[in-house]
Order: structure tokens, then sequence, then C-alpha cells
């Protein structure tokens, strides 16, 4: 699996990082940011839930 932040898009909620805080941090500025080596999703089974509960579908996921 890979994972990918629009950055264009996210809005910075937060979601994410409450769902999988293995997978997803924020930068300084409160936006999405995926911890270094967790592009693959690191075999967080929550990636899949962080992704959904995006407001605005920033996150996206590749098999």
């Amino acid at each position: 699996m890979r994972i990918s932040i629009d950055q264009d898009v996210c809005i910075g909620a937060g979601q994410c990082v409450l769902t999988s805080p293995g997978v997803f941090t924020q930068d300084d500025d409160g936006f999405s940011e995926l911890l270094p080596g967790r592009a693959d999703g690191g075999g967080d089974p929550l990636v899949r839930e962080a992704a959904r509960a995006c407001p605005v579908q920033a996150i996206t996921l590749e098999e």
C-alpha cells in the first residue's frame, strides 16, 4: 500500500492523526504528513479508517 496526502486539499483537521498516530503526524502549521518511513502504512490496520475520517478526502491509498 502507498499513502499520499494532497497538501493542497488538507485543512489540518487532524482526524488522521487521531485515528492512526503511528502513521500520521501534523507539521508546524497543523497540516497532515506521514511519519518518516510510513508511506506504506507500516502495517497499521487503522490506515483505511484514517483515510475515511478525513473530512476533505485529502488522503489517498493505492494498493
